[in-house]
């Protein structure tokens, strides 16, 4: 097993930051924290990593009980935040320096260091020193300096939050590749989705110091299990409905959002929590919806709804159309976006 989190607590000057946390991460697992700014994530890595104690609870690290182990005992990387690169050091020796710790031959610390800066393309850098360099590629430099060590567990803390997107997608991809190949238990926080959704193995969404939710990225965007998860995994239209009817594999659910709309019915998949009368949050996810003009043919099989484009915008990747569905009255409908 990589790591196992059992009834975590722990305060700051009062201060609830992890409530009774629970989470198990398996060996080589991809994990990602996602989550706002003051949900725990920090906290979490922190906690695994030693450099803050838990007020209660247990931190298991590769099988053993690790909830006393000094840092240096728990053969962790860890990357921060602020990189905490050694300003005095350049590019080689900052990598170098775990290396040495381990005493490691020089031969084998240079074959190492040149392997990995190649792979993230910044092999020319590695003479600079940290002043030198971009954000980009410090943090690129603290990635590696964790990497090359071989821990049994990574942390990472935002490790691409200084990369513009096309290097952002490039180094993690790359990060991907050498987790797996090396089979590193990897735990990576982050509060970017599009992030989370394409490293992660399994993502938990965090919430004022506990965990909502977790679950593979597919199933944890299309199967949120509370309205916070459904809207922090990017889901715009939550309507509230009501449970009807339930057949074999669907269910009717009338939606009545309490607003000025002429209330609708819709098929929709049907969830072992279902039960007829039941009040649920509906989410529908705006690349499901396909748009048909009055005089188009509708499939019976699809669920049908008139409504008017009143706003259409583009950020080069997808099309955006929001649209009115009809009202009982003149005042303003509802919009699907």
């Amino acid at each position: 097993m990589g790591v196992v989190l059992k009834k975590i607590s722990k305060s700051y000057n009062g201060q609830a930051a992890l409530k009774d946390l629970d989470l198990e991460v398996g060996r080589g697992e991809f994990h990602v924290l996602l989550g706002p700014n003051g949900a725990g994530k920090t906290t979490v890595l922190s906690v695994i990593a030693g450099l803050a104690k838990q007020d209660k609870g247990t931190v298991m690290v590769g099988g053993r009980n690790a909830s006393s182990l000094p840092p240096e005992k728990r053969r962790i990387g860890f990357v921060f935040q602020d990189y905490a690169l050694f300003p005095h050091l350049s590019v080689f020796d900052n990598i170098a320096y775990g290396l040495r710790v381990r005493r490691l031959k020089e031969t084998e610390i240079a074959r190492k260091i040149d392997y990995y800066l190649a792979r993230v393309n910044i092999e020319k850098e590695k003479d600079k020193y940290p002043h030198q360099l971009s954000g980009g590629q410090k943090q690129s430099i603290a990635l590696i300096r964790a990497i090359v060590t071989e821990p049994e567990i990574l942390l990472l803390d935002e490790p691409m939050s200084d990369l513009d997107a096309p290097a952002r997608e490039k180094t993690g991809q790359e990060l991907k590749n050498i987790q797996q190949e090396m089979g590193i238990t990897t735990i990576c926080v982050t509060h970017d989705q599009d992030e989370a959704f394409s490293l992660g193995d399994r993502v938990s969404v965090l919430n004022e110091g506990k965990i909502e939710q977790i679950e593979a990225p597919h199933d944890l965007f299309y199967h949120p299990k509370t309205e916070f998860v459904a809207r922090f995994v990017g889901a715009k239209n939550i309507l509230k409905a009501r449970i009807i009817k339930i057949k074999q594999h669907e269910a009717i659910v009338y939606i009545n959002n309490k607003c000025p709309v002429q209330p609708f019915k819709i098929r929709v998949k049907r969830y072992p929590i279902f039960e007829k009368g039941k009040e649920i949050g509906l989410c529908i996810h705006p690349e499901r919806i396909i748009l048909k003009k009055p005089n188009e043919a509708v499939d019976n099989n699809l669920n049908g709804i008139r409504g008017k484009i009143v706003n259409r915008r583009s950020n080069g990747k997808t099309l955006k159309a929001t649209i009115d569905y009809p009202a009982k009255s003149r005042s303003r409908s509802k919009a699907i976006t």
